[in-house]
């Protein structure tokens, strides 16, 4: 029994440590990670449905993890099975899982061209809803399986649902089922050192501001930076949820007043002298004090940087939105159009989205969706290296609101990350100008993603 216990653990803990694996920002691979946007699209030829292909043994579930934010949490099979695969084995004994990782030989086109449909996909709501879901022909609205199987959608984050139906041009083609949220990680050592008091719940900006000048400085042959925040999802998911497209048009919306504050308030901590972005990822190396950070770095540093004394506190906020941390970053369960189980398939996802199951998943560090002060109490519980910290910091704040957008308008990925970068860090833009220089490459975008799709195609801009 003993030497069961031990082997468990063994296993979440290796599953923690994949989790922690995200890349330079926490978040997503570059766009040239995806597939080649020209190529011709295999569902064209293959018609809407192929009865034969989509038909697989009655008992049978195709689960397909996509490509993007969180593939790397379930590329390990072992890892798919302690947080998916046990649990619906559990609950539909008579169910055999197949599971498809995104990889060479197994990407969208693949799986599309060999006519081999998966019931259920996991994948990043925000982007790749448009990008791979919609592209190949394998969305489904699934309201009527919702209210068919009486599912409560009002015990979900309402943040995360509106992400999911901003990408579903006004149906539902995902469900929240996992998220990536974001925290103030502190060196408290570097506190110490200079007799700064710990950052606070509900700190605003300008409050950090004032400690960062206090922390960002020259001590012997260390220069500590007092605080980095990478400028990119800053900016995708921003606190005030303005949005980069128009809600109700087909062009680009960056030159309100609130995209002005936005990029004024994150780029005064870059002008700090011995301040400037580098990133966040070097915040284990103990020379910074503050940094903004995805949460799998929780346990990724507690694990592997015995001697980073460190704590969290939620994100920094805004005076005019002192509840809001940022928007969610949602990976989503859509049941394929092609699926000839989808009341099957539907049954799995409402289990997996039960408060029973988000509990056990949210115990070995996986964000839920649901807003049930238990799943959040049990949050981290089973990780030994979390004792002391303050991990209700991840819930202090309430995810801010994405702006709601009006169905059938041009979707493409609102580059606001060029404002920092290249405009405003390597060739030192005025605000106003980096602002205006992007908007109108996403206007320009936007019109040549109507030009292509309107001939059938596929744009670049997804």
């Amino acid at each position: 029994m003993k030497k069961s216990i031990s082997m468990m653990l063994l296993i979440m803990m290796a599953v923690l440590a994949i989790i922690g694996c995200t890349n330079e920002a926490g978040g997503t691979p570059n766009s040239s990670d995806g597939p080649d946007n020209a190529m011709k699209d295999p569902a064209e030829e293959s018609g809407n449905v192929n009865e034969e292909a989509a038909a697989t043994n009655d008992n049978e579930l195709f689960i397909y993890t996509g490509d993007q934010l969180f593939n790397k949490r379930y590329v390990d099979e072992d890892n798919f099975e302690l947080l998916i695969g046990q649990f619906i084995k559990k609950k539909f004994p008579d169910i055999v899982i197949k599971h498809v990782q995104w990889d060479d030989g197994n990407r969208y086109e693949d799986l599309v061209a060999k006519r081999t449909y998966p019931d259920i996909i996991l994948e990043d709501v925000r982007r790749n809803t448009h990008r791979y879901v919609e592209r190949y022909g394998l969305q489904y609205d699934m309201s009527e399986l919702i209210k068919k199987h009486n599912f409560d959608t009002g015990k979900l984050d309402p943040a995360f649902l509106q992400m999911s139906e901003n990408a579903s041009d006004g149906k539902l083609y995902s469900l929240p089922f996992e998220g990536s949220e974001y925290l103030l990680y502190y060196n408290k050592d570097i506190f110490d050192k200079f007799g700064v008091d710990y950052p606070k719940p509900g700190m605003t900006y300008d409050q950090i501001y004032e400690m960062a000048k206090k922390l960002t400085r020259q001590d012997g042959d260390i220069t500590y930076k007092g605080f980095q925040q990478h400028p990119e999802y800053y900016m995708m998911l921003n606190q005030l949820s303005e949005p980069a497209l128009d809600p109700v048009e087909d062009k680009a919306s960056l030159l309100s007043d609130n995209w002005g504050k936005i990029v004024n308030n994150l780029r005064r901590f870059y002008d700090i002298p011995g301040n400037q972005f580098t990133t966040v990822k070097d915040f284990p190396k103990g020379q910074i004090a503050m940094a903004v950070d995805v949460e799998q770095g929780i346990v990724d540093y507690a694990k592997n940087y015995k001697d980073l004394n460190f704590d969290i506190a939620p994100v920094p906020v805004f005076a005019e939105a002192p509840n809001s941390k940022y928007q969610p970053y949602s990976y989503g369960a859509f049941i394929t159009n092609q699926s000839k189980k989808k009341d099957l398939a539907f049954e799995v996802l409402s289990y997996l989205l039960s408060e029973e199951i988000q509990i056990e998943r949210s115990k070995l560090g996986v964000s839920s969706p649901l807003t049930s002060e238990a799943v959040r109490e049990a949050y981290l519980q089973n990780v030994p290296e979390m004792q002391g910290k303050q991990l209700q910091s991840l819930f202090a704040l309430d995810s801010a609101m994405p702006a709601a957008r009006k169905p059938g308008l041009t979707f493409i990925d609102p580059k606001v990350r060029n404002v920092f970068n290249p405009l405003i860090f390597e060739e030192s833009k005025d605000t106003q100008t980096a602002l205006r220089v992007v908007e109108e490459e996403m206007n320009k975008a936007i019109d040549e993603t109507k030009a292509v799709e309107g001939q059938g195609g596929f744009s670049s801009h997804l």
